[in-house]
């Protein structure tokens, strides 16, 4: 093994090869896979200490998925996935990234390079800047890089700086960085949540009256349906299929819709059982339905209509008339908009049959406790938000809030997306909540709402940004239209990226670009006057629980994220500021005392999130079976079908993961489960749907979408002969998110429609 030598080679996308797609999720090789990249990028020590620490009581959470860890029983030795191990590996990695790379390496040359060759480099080791007219970053000290950052804000106004965050940010780190951003002035805070699960909120809040999920892990493991739509947990929640699992284990049953057949949705192979290990893996679904991109809607009013239909013929047998009556509004809109149904149309939206959907419409009717699970295929499309709203009505049809393994779970990405948002990284902060904050900190904070992702790529483009801070993340190749997205990042006067590792936004500078490396997940926090600190993470389920990092930084000038926000606010804002930024940087539970007084659900903060499991947040549809909307009650919604449709010759794509990359991440050119490797710029399309278009499997095609008359191109794609579902194509991001116009979103929400791209296929001339 190569130990802290990266991969020299950047992708040769001629090397495609393509094999039958797995029908099994994890097993041996998994496990394999899992070592061999920890001890690839960090060592026999480093992989062990950090593996057997990793989503334990004592330990460091995942800096992965947001999915839970068991607060009642016990854990397993291996509390981690195969991408969680990826995700350790890249975080713990002894490979470095230090001046003489950024004098070797000139913009030019680097605005050539993938995700995957710029991230395989290995940790930044210290603070380095680029000024207008220079071709390479080159070393700054911390001093002089905050002195920058104040020095660029206060010649500006609020209103032209920009904030966004990455989802992995720690919940003292949030918290200090919207209280900057809002101490500065504005609320201009966008982050990853507005690109993913932004449409779940705006379903669920005026429906149920919180935007999180109303389950917990016990509840998964004691349903009596659990129906998984949008999702593929096999590569982006792993874990969660020992819950599915676990669930047929207790007499459960599983329904998976998805426009793919994924390993994951079909077999589990648990390494840490026998049978995974040995034999062909636990069945995942009882039923799935291959639906069309774009579906789910026409899918869950069907569900709906066949539901109400039971009942009308066999009063009370189906709908909860006390919970219905007592504890909801609208449910007679909503029985006379599904009273009819038109099955053609239906069928021609979801691509099933009417017998398909009867069959599950079956197990809803027997099931007395349901759980909807989903993820990004429904919310990244125009109607998301009413389909969301749809399944909220199908379980509050049946009373599925309130009561054991029922309930609404949106299945979070990467680990404290939602910490974030309950921390305040929202460019919509409620009246409440500021209100909180003026009267913690006696100094006025702006009302205004500010700009969230889509809304900051627009002001980027116009020119209207003079400071963009990244907290994380990677927002060029996390956001859509990559290259209006490039050419607006390049015309901001300062960027400011806080990092791990280098990614493509770095090379996207803006005029002057700082970049400032930061502590990991796996790092210990111990520079502190009172000694080493932890940090705390909500997970997708509510629970709130410590992190505390483990191993050496593989740099002596790297700072944790709060000491960083902390001294930018001393610089922006002078050191006089009524705020003690230096008290917070010093001394968590100092953050944490703030927080306790500020947001709901924290009070005595730092003793509880000391226990052995944390704590969980409030949820009053699962707690008290009552919902905090403007009526006081939960909220029947009725909407039109609606569905994606496009014109003869044109596919519907989304964009994807593969299974060897996390986010915008690339670990590795393996997307195992689907049987692709060694290239990502690929397609994959029913063989009946190239056919009909003419095209030959591996053929190079150049990939042309199309919205409101505009059109993206993306050159040099090869076409994949695979069992996708009829008129839909899928393609991995970031390569395919220059194909998703910027105002291609979702109502409401404004999420990017990454589930909802008209496209075409040329013939590719290397000319």
């Amino acid at each position: 093994m190569l130990l802290r030598k990266p991969q020299v080679e950047d992708i040769d996308e001629g090397a495609l090869e393509v094999h039958a797609p797995k029908t099994a999720a994890a097993g041996v090789k998994a496990v394999t896979v899992a070592l061999e990249r920890g001890l690839a990028q960090a060592g026999v020590a480093r992989t062990v200490r950090s593996m057997l620490r990793v989503n334990q009581r004592d330990g460091f959470d995942c800096p992965g998925c947001a999915w839970p860890e068991s607060i009642t029983g016990k854990r397993k030795p291996a509390e981690f996935c195969e991408n969680g191990a990826k995700a350790i590996a890249e975080e713990s990695t002894l490979r470095t990234v230090g001046p003489e790379f950024w004098a070797t390496h000139p913009i030019a040359e680097l605005e050539g390079r993938s995700e995957f060759w710029l991230g395989s480099r290995g940790r930044i080791t210290e603070p380095v800047v680029i000024r207008p007219g220079e071709t390479h970053y080159s070393p700054i000290s911390w001093a002089e890089a905050f002195e920058l950052v104040g020095e660029r804000i206060r010649a500006t106004t609020p209103d032209r700086c920009v904030f966004y965050t990455s989802g992995r940010t720690a919940n003292e780190t949030a918290f200090l960085y919207q209280l900057f951003a809002r101490a500065l002035g504005t609320n201009n805070l966008p982050d990853c949540s507005n690109m993913c699960h932004e449409s779940s909120g705006f379903a669920l809040n005026p429906t149920i009256g919180v935007g999180k999920g109303t389950v917990s892990l016990e509840d998964l493991h004691h349903s009596e349906l659990v129906i998984v739509a949008g999702q593929n947990p096999g590569t982006n929640h792993p874990r969660m299929l020992s819950a599915l699992v676990e669930c047929r284990k207790n007499g459960g049953k599983v329904v998976a819709v998805n426009p793919l057949p994924e390993a994951g949705l079909l077999a589990f192979k648990d390494p840490q059982s026998a049978e995974g290990l040995l034999g062909g893996g636990a069945k995942v679904a009882d039923e799935f339905l291959q639906i069309k991109v774009g579906g789910d809607l026409a899918l869950f009013q069907a569900l709906g209509h066949l539901l109400l239909a039971q009942e009308h013929r066999n009063p009370g047998t189906v709908v909860d008339r006390a919970f219905v009556e007592a504890q909801t509004q609208g449910f007679a809109e909503y029985a006379a908009a599904r009273a009819t149904l038109d099955w053609e149309a239906t069928e021609a939206a979801t691509g099933l049959s009417r017998a398909q959907i009867e069959t599950v419409a079956e197990l809803l009717i027997a099931s007395k406790a349901t759980i909807v699970c989903w993820a990004l295929g429904l919310t990244q499309q125009p109607h998301s938000v009413n389909t969301l709203k749809e399944i909220v009505n199908l379980l509050l049809v049946q009373g599925n809030f309130g009561k054991p393994g029922a309930g609404a779970c949106p299945v979070r990405g990467h680990s404290n997306v939602q910490g974030d948002r309950t921390m305040g990284i929202w460019e919509k902060p409620s009246e409440g909540f500021i209100t909180a904050l003026e009267a913690e900190f006696g100094i006025p904070f702006p009302r205004k709402h500010g700009y969230e992702s889509v809304e900051t790529q627009h002001a980027l483009e116009a020119g209207e940004v003079d400071v963009f801070v990244s907290m994380g993340g990677n927002f060029l190749s996390a956001a859509s239209d990559t290259e209006h997205t490039r050419a607006g990042l390049k015309r901001t006067g300062l960027t400011v990226h806080v990092a791990t590792k280098p990614n493509l936004s770095h090379v996207a500078h803006g005029q002057t670009s700082l970049i400032l490396p930061t502590l990991g997940r796996t790092d210990v926090d111990d520079k502190h006057p009172g000694g080493r600190q932890f940090v705390s993470i909500e997970d997708s389920m509510s629970v709130v629980h410590s992190s505390r990092g483990r191993l050496r930084p593989v740099s002596e000038h790297l700072l944790a994220e709060p000491v960083i926000v902390a001294r930018m606010a001393q610089a922006a804002l002078g050191e006089g500021h009524p705020i003690d930024w230096r008290a917070m940087a010093e001394d968590y539970d100092v953050i944490r005392d703030h927080i306790s007084r500020v947001i709901p659900g924290f009070e005595d903060y730092n003793a509880r999130v000391r226990t052995k499991n944390g704590f969980v947040l409030p949820s009053p549809p699962r707690d008290t079976r009552s919902f905090a909307t403007d009526i006081g009650k939960a909220r029947f919604t009725v909407s039109p079908l609606e569905y994606l449709t496009v014109p003869e010759g044109h596919l519907i794509l989304q964009t994807l993961r593969s299974h060897d990359q996390y986010n915008t991440t690339i670990y590795g050119l393996d997307d195992r489960y689907r049987g692709i490797s060694n290239a990502r710029k690929v397609v994959l399309v029913n063989p009946q749907d190239l056919a009909a278009l003419g095209f030959a499997d591996r053929e190079l095609v150049d990939v042309i979408s199309v919205f409101n008359g505009d059109e993206r191109r993306a050159e040099s794609f090869r076409v994949v002969a695979y069992p996708t579902a009829r008129a839909c194509a899928a393609a991995y991001y970031p390569e395919a998110n220059v194909l998703v116009h910027k105002d291609l979103v979702a109502r409401e929400s404004n999420t990017p429609g990454y589930k909802a791209v008209t496209i075409r296929f040329e013939k590719h001339s290397a000319g």
